[in-house]
């Protein structure tokens, strides 16, 4: 059996606590505050490394994770990166998915209710800058890198064109809008924009 070591303020009651936010756990050397490390032979069915699983049965609101990195120093990171969280999903060696699916992230939304109301997105892109600032070209909702020496070629996969589906056939030849994007090097381009998917009245 392992060893357990408690260093800093802990607490448990139905729940396990590190720290608190006015007498936080003090890290001066770089490293992992917590940290577990299995191996899986199962053959089949899924293994989960920490599952955690909450269940609103009133008006309240919140989440089951949430992971936030504070920067309090000028000139952090020089280099390398700081994240909120960063999450891998890795194929190493003779490790092959012949027929299943490896993601980074899995966001899925669902639920059995036909109506649920609200605002629902699998994903929610959001800023929440102070007033006052300057936001240039480095800074975006979305960013793709290839950081390794293989790289990707497509931006997105959707599902196939079909009645009702992500496309609808586009015939007219107004663009009202366009969005933005950015490239690595600083190149700006446009993603044309109509609001109309058919509306041509005659000619080419």
């Amino acid at each position: 059996m392992g060893y357990s070591h408690f260093s800093g303020p802990v607490a448990s009651a139905n729940g396990f606590e590190s720290g608190t936010s006015t007498d936080p756990i003090l890290i001066t050397t770089a490293g992992k505050l917590s940290q577990s490390y299995a191996s899986s032979s199962a053959t089949g069915g899924d293994t989960r490394m920490d599952y955690k699983k909450l269940t609103f049965t009133a008006a309240g609101s919140g989440e089951t994770l949430r992971a936030w990195t504070l920067v309090t120093a000028a000139n952090a990171a020089p280099g390398g990166t700081i994240n909120g969280a960063h999450i891998t999903m890795e194929v190493d060696g003779s490790g092959t998915l012949t027929t299943g699916a490896g993601n980074a992230i899995r966001a899925t939304l669902g639920g059995n209710s036909t109506a649920p109301g609200g605002t629902l997105a699998c994903i929610q892109l959001d800023s929440d800058f102070a007033t006052g600032g300057s936001w240039g070209i480095n800074v975006s909702f979305l960013r793709f890198t290839n950081s390794g020496t293989g790289s990707i070629a497509y931006m997105m996969n959707v599902p196939a064109t079909t009645s009702g589906g992500i496309f609808a056939p586009h015939t007219t030849q107004v663009m009202t809008d366009s969005i933005r994007i950015i490239d690595s090097a600083g190149a700006v381009r446009y993603i044309m924009c109509t609001t109309a998917s058919s509306n041509r009245t005659g000619g080419a």
